[in-house]
């Protein structure tokens, strides 16, 4: 046990935290008892997570992949599911290619990248300042540049048609289903992060129709989408003469969709 266990009433801080419905209480009300420094800072933090608040952008970091990465308030919170697409992307991608994450957030999934594929160039692109600035931070001693704007417009020209690997988690969820997202989503992440128009795939497909111009031939395109948004996005692919293959993982309820330029 540790001396801030010992310090703060752990048995007070999973009742309450149960009592709010946090379903993970214990694990939750350790994380917030190491990350308190008194009594007082911990009875905040606990207030704010009653209140809603992510746990992660009360900690100021959310595992993912083995790393602790960043998360400041406001910015989309890397999810376990993404384990799914970062892998299967980086299973495409011989190492020392070149690698842009899109729609980067936290810039989470290009961290992986880094250690998986040692890229020869490596950036990543997200049009929400805040997040640009927390991937700036997460990504500033590996040395890789963070742009802000509108996916593709914010990278270099001097990479359209050289990338081999563009990770995308994009924003899918339909605009009308948003309403319907758990709080911590809906209202403490960015909506742009989010909503992903009226199918959920306005964003994912400008996204491909970008990747046929910036992929190198033989390059691959990675996204995560929902299971119900396969059939769609895939003819949107083919549409664009792209070469499209799924992967699913069960366990962790996620679905990702590959594209590889031919050539």
């Amino acid at each position: 046990m540790t001396s801030a266990h010992r310090q703060f009433d752990r048995s007070a801080v999973v009742t309450r935290l149960r009592a709010a419905g946090c379903v993970f209480a214990e694990d939750e009300a350790d994380l917030l008892i190491d990350a308190a420094d008194s009594p007082g800072r911990l009875a905040d933090l606990v207030d704010r997570r009653a209140a809603g608040l992510p746990l992660e952008h009360l900690l100021g970091w959310a595992e993912f992949c083995g790393l602790r990465v960043g998360v400041d308030p406001g910015v989309f919170v890397p999810r376990a599911r993404t384990a799914l697409l970062v892998s299967a992307a980086a299973a495409t991608t011989r190492p020392g290619g070149a690698v842009l994450d899109l729609c980067c957030g936290s810039g989470a999934a290009a961290l992986v990248l880094a250690g998986r594929l040692a890229p020869r160039w490596l950036a990543a692109a997200d049009v929400d300042p805040a997040a640009v600035a927390c991937a700036r931070r997460n990504l500033a001693h590996l040395g890789v540049p963070v742009y802000q704007g509108d996916l593709f417009d914010a990278v270099p020209p001097a990479w359209r048609g050289r990338l081999d690997l563009v990770v995308a988690n994009a924003p899918y969820v339909p605009t009308e289903a948003v309403p319907l997202l758990p709080p911590e989503a809906r209202l403490h992440e960015a909506p742009v992060a989010l909503d992903g128009g009226r199918d959920g795939l306005a964003v994912l497909c400008r996204v491909a129709r970008g990747a046929v111009e910036w992929l190198a031939p033989g390059g691959h395109l990675a996204v995560e989408v929902s299971r119900r948004q396969v059939d769609a996005y895939r003819s949107v692919l083919t549409g664009l003469g792209l070469v499209p293959s799924v992967v699913h993982d069960e366990d962790l309820d996620a679905t990702a969709v590959l594209a590889r330029r031919p050539g």
